[in-house]
């Protein structure tokens, strides 16, 4: 494995990145309880992104991309189902 335990280091750092920042759009939404702003189309693009990288890790054995971008799914899946929610349109 190219790069051993600092190449997974950097992965579990850039997915740690990654999930905690769509917390602050999460809890924007639940305390304001509206996500007109939000873009539906965005997310839609952004959950198939995440999916693609998700099946990526897999195929490549690569667990901080699989695991971390897992947990983007279920972020950004919330978000958008948030949107649906309290969009207002």
């Amino acid at each position: 494995m190219a790069g051993g335990w600092a190449a997974d280091a950097f992965g579990v750092a850039a997915g740690l990145c990654s999930m905690t920042s769509f917390v602050p759009q999460i809890v924007k939404i639940v305390r304001e309880r509206k996500a007109e702003g939000v873009s539906l189309r965005m997310y839609a693009v952004t959950i198939v992104g995440f999916i693609c990288w998700v099946v990526y890790g897999v195929l490549t054995r690569s667990w901080p991309v699989a695991a971390s971008n897992a947990v983007c799914v279920a972020l950004t899946c919330f978000i958008f189902a948030l949107r649906l929610r309290y969009g207002g349109d």
